[in-house]
């Protein structure tokens, strides 16, 4: 069992930037692959960012590459999502994820609450 907990969204100026953090409980962390997860109402939601278990291959959404990267630290069981250049298009729930495979797209086998991420323009 993994529990995700997300922190750091908020509200943000366009152009500038966030970093969103998820804190993972269970002593099996590293064995899984994580992601981010965005959810805004009325549109299809993406996966932003992956990464897996060991941190060595990452993935992105063409409409975020560039701007956000995806990071993990295995001896705090915990993910990150620095978001740069942030666009009103952004502003979306995001969603902390973890699976067991190394996955760009929904199923998950975890999600967390979610953290409101608003971006004013």
């Amino acid at each position: 069992q993994v529990q995700l907990v997300e922190s750091g969204g908020g509200l943000v100026q366009a152009g500038g930037s966030l970093r969103l953090s998820c804190a993972a409980s269970g002593r099996t962390f590293s064995s899984y692959a994580m992601g981010w997860f965005r959810q805004t109402h009325g549109k299809e939601g993406e996966t932003v960012g992956a990464i897996t278990w060991s941190g060595d291959t990452t993935d992105y959404a063409a409409s975020v590459k560039g701007r956000f990267t995806i990071s993990r630290d295995n001896a705090k069981n915990t993910v990150y999502l620095q978001m740069s250049s942030l666009k009103p298009e952004d502003m979306a729930v995001y969603y902390c994820v973890a699976d067991r495979n190394f996955r760009v797209g929904p199923p998950y086998e975890y999600w967390g609450q979610g953290t409101q991420v608003t971006v004013s323009s």
